[in-house]
């Protein structure tokens, strides 16, 4: 599935082939909620882009609850920014390891981040910027989400049966990934959808609930995702289905001649 959510930031691939990581300066309130603790609270965060990896803020020091840090002996390279130190964060009696590192002395072309502290998102209970909560990772501010109504057909096939057939599906153009379709409940034979317990967070679109299919004793597990509920930015889709094109047979999209 290559669904943002579950994907590297694609935004930063363009940076790939001149130059791998690029730091765009952030001019947004950045805040980091640990077990009730705020860690971080920042308007001067570096946001790194990195090709194949999600975009990270990079927090300079004064703006980091540093009681709240316990420097570890964990430390990583990495070729394009140098070696990394790492430190637990602890709140309430409660502590996420190695949750924070800093490159200390990174190599030449990337001193901006010298000495600032990033953050393991999932480590961290809450991101908010400004006062919105956020979800998932940072947005890459090179990154797109658009969504066109179109009347060309879309058709998904399983296990020979026509699941959905649509020409009022909304096309989903996202940097760096495939199109997909969202298609309309009214054009879904729901018959066919099992509801899943699996759902995902997608920063730039919001929280996916799943469905698998099941078509004549034959299961695709997690087929089929819908936004019920769609971040403001992105609320065309609210409600619509999307098909993974991999756990199906056919997911036909009409060529115009």
């Amino acid at each position: 599935m290559s669904e943002s959510h579950t994907t590297p930031a694609a935004g930063a691939a363009r940076f790939a082939s001149a130059q791998r990581i690029a730091l765009v300066p952030s001019t947004r309130r950045v805040r980091a909620i640990f077990n009730g603790a705020t860690v971080v609270d920042s308007l001067r965060a570096l946001l790194l882009l990195e090709a194949g990896h999600r975009p990270v803020y990079y927090f300079p020091r004064a703006d980091v609850r540093m009681a709240l840090l316990a420097p570890t002996t964990h430390a990583t390279h990495c070729p394009y920014k140098g070696d990394a130190s790492y430190w637990t964060v602890t709140a309430g009696g409660r502590s996420a390891e190695n949750a924070a590192w800093s490159y200390e002395r990174p190599i030449p072309e990337m001193a901006p981040i010298g000495g600032r502290l990033a953050f393991y998102w999932k480590l961290m209970d809450h991101w908010f910027e400004e006062d919105e909560e956020i979800f998932g990772h940072p947005r890459d501010p090179y990154h797109r989400v658009d969504v066109r109504a179109s009347a060309r057909e879309v058709r998904v096939v399983l296990g020979g049966e026509t699941i959905a057939r649509t020409r009022r599906g909304l096309f989903l153009f996202e940097t760096g990934l495939p199109p997909r379709y969202y298609i309309p409940p009214e054009d879904v034979r729901a018959e066919f959808l099992r509801p899943s317990a699996r759902t995902s967070v997608c920063p730039y679109k919001g929280r996916a609930s799943y469905w698998s299919l099941e078509v004549h004793g034959r299961v695709a597990q997690d087929a089929v995702w819908s936004y019920p509920r769609p971040l403001p930015e992105c609320p065309r889709i609210a409600g619509y289905y999307c098909f993974d094109p991999e756990k199906v047979e056919r997911l036909e999209v009409e060529t115009p001649s």
